[in-house]
């Protein structure tokens, strides 16, 4: 039996960021009674979900407690065969909405936060009844990913038993069935919700998708797989530290930040930007290198933004890259402050390749033994259909009335948003625009790092225009943002442990790199770019409005293209 959650872990469900900002105004949401129990919490404990995740399904704990001041009965239930589940349900202030909320990494763990959800009243209130899951695994193992349910379970079958059950007790506490749902994650959390609508079109009324790592195979081994490998020399020491990011970051922002009209600190429309490393590369035989890269820290630079490419015929093997702008972010994920330092990259590709990525797992598979060819995209199809999050087949969820809000930072170190784009452009070619428009919006956020963060306005609420669009048919447009000081945890990967009593990478030294100046910003639906209106301070907000259309992120031709298409998911 799972170790029951502390209370304290759980605290965060309805912690409002600082900086609020209304995305809609709350008249735009339906006005929905105030729902009450009418059983005990104690009384969930009884309840019968054997039909839901087979037999040994149960609830393991149910108990009153406050959360942020917010009285509520804490679920804590199994979906066998181990999938384990938390359902918080409000004692007083319930509005008869559902929000369930996706993980990141490779999941492992539950954790009750709602991101992109700056501002919110509804969920400050405690007006949603909250739920998540494991994904049926601990992040401290990968001995799951060798096993054909588990893998299952956390491809598709655990987020949607965790509707069907956080459902069921939703019913048999208030005496009714929610009005409304919802799901809002990021990362590994924007694949399970695009999964959701994939798969099960129904479940949700409204999903949120941010940083959605709709393809899991290349991710997880070509992508980060060449990252690490392109920061590694041969005795295995770092070759890009940490310490160089600022110079590189300081010489792209220099020579890019003016061409989306203003000069503000940030990349808008990194497509733009054509940045050459050899125009920060020292001279041969250049002794002093503290205002210039060596060549083999140039390389690494380059092998960044380039991404693998196949030895044979020279296309890529990714969809995209991170974009100029990013160069901050990559502090930890493929660049370690030490030379022989570690980083995610190599901690969660590795794991991934042995365990996870091919139909024949090999616990002896390093990263040096990955291969960057067509031959290896090729392979990785065999589980695409289990684990990827690509199918442009959304006529069911556009039948039912689904909503569907992606959004990604420009600045992302973790995955490219020319995925993101991608799918939205793939979404249009299968379904056409008209019919896109109708469920779906896209924004892409200048200067926000994975999930949040980063040096960009980071902080928006879309939970709130989500529900405006849901409930009263009124569909997202400009929505401001404001920044943050802290990095964001929302989506970010709990890695396996390297060794014993090790979590992973050792804490971040602090960057020599001017902070930007606190800003508000307005973000617009893709295509579309904010412009300043040429008055007025450049920081705020009010003075920026709605653009013309970009690119915004170059995407490019290459062989796992068609990934993004309209096939049949996998079922066991």
């Amino acid at each position: 039996m799972r170790t029951r959650i502390m209370m304290s872990s759980i605290a965060v469900w309805l912690a409002a960021l600082s900086h609020p900002v209304q995305a809609q105004p709350v008249e735009t949401i339906a006005s929905l009674a105030v729902v009450k129990p009418v059983q005990s919490c104690a009384g969930l404990a009884q309840l019968d979900l054997s039909q839901i995740g087979g037999a040994g399904s149960k609830v393991t704990s149910a108990e009153e407690t406050r959360s942020g001041g917010i009285p509520v009965c804490s679920v804590n239930l199994t979906l066998a065969p181990a999938i384990h589940t938390q359902v918080l349900l409000p004692t007083e202030g319930w509005t008869q909405r559902y929000l369930q909320v996706g993980c990141g990494g490779l999941c492992g763990n539950i954790t009750l936060r709602s991101g992109a959800s700056n501002g919110c009243q509804v969920l400050t209130d405690g007006g949603f009844v909250m739920a998540a899951t494991d994904m049926g695994h601990s992040a401290r193992e990968m001995e799951w990913g060798l096993d054909e349910q588990r893998r299952v379970d956390f491809a598709y079958r655990a987020q949607h038993l965790t509707a069907l059950a956080a459902k069921a007790l939703i019913a048999s506490f208030y005496g009714q069935a929610e009005k409304f749902s919802y799901f809002n994650g990021c990362s590994d959390g924007g694949r399970e919700a695009l999964v959701e609508a994939q798969r099960y079109p129904e479940d949700f009324d409204g999903i949120v998708a941010g940083a959605p790592a709709t393809l899991f195979q290349v991710q997880n081994t070509l992508y980060h797989g060449w990252l690490a490998v392109s920061n590694t020399a041969k005795d295995g020491s770092t070759i890009l530290t940490s310490d160089r990011l600022p110079l590189v970051h300081k010489a792209v922002v220099e020579a890019c930040d003016a061409l989306d009209g203003v000069k503000d600190g940030l990349i808008s429309e990194p497509a733009k930007c054509n940045f050459d490393i050899a125009t920060i590369t020292c001279k041969e035989g250049q002794k002093d290198t503290s205002t210039c890269l060596t060549t083999a820290e140039s390389a690494v630079v380059r092998k960044i933004y380039e991404g693998p490419k196949d030895e044979k015929t020279g296309l890529p093997l990714t969809a995209g890259q991170p974009q100029p702008g990013s160069e901050l972010n990559w502090q930890g994920v493929f660049v370690a402050d030490e030379r022989r330092g570690h980083f995610m990259s190599q901690m969660i590709a590795t794991p991934v390749l042995q365990t996870i990525a091919f139909s024949k797992a090999d616990p002896r598979f390093e990263l040096n033994d990955l291969q960057f060819t067509r031959e290896t995209l090729d392979a990785l199809r065999a589980r695409h259909p289990l684990f990827d999050a690509t199918s442009t087949d959304l006529k069911a969820f556009e039948k039912a009335g689904g909503k569907l809000i992606l959004w990604h930072g420009l600045a992302d170190q973790h995955i490219s948003p020319a995925n993101t784009l991608s799918y939205h452009k793939a979404l249009i070619d299968f379904m056409g625009d008209q019919s896109v428009h109708g469920f779906e919006r896209l924004y892409l956020l200048p200067g926000t790092a994975h999930c949040g963060g980063g040096e960009g306005p980071s902080n928006l609420d879309l939970l709130t225009p989500m529900m405006a669009w849901v409930e009263n048919g009124h569909a997202p447009d400009g929505i401001m943002t404001t920044s943050t000081g802290a990095r964001s945890d929302f989506g970010q990967p709990e890695l396996p442990a390297k060794g014993k009593g090790d979590a992973g990478p050792p804490p971040q030294k602090k960057l020599d790199y001017p902070p930007l100046p606190a800003m508000t910003r307005p973000v617009y639906p893709y295509p579309y770019v904010a412009a300043y209106s040429g008055k007025g301070d450049v920081n705020d907000g009010a003075n920026w409005q709605k653009g013309n259309a970009g690119e915004i992120v170059k995407l490019r031709d290459w062989p796992g293209a068609d990934l993004f298409s309209p096939f049949k998911p996998a079922e066991r």
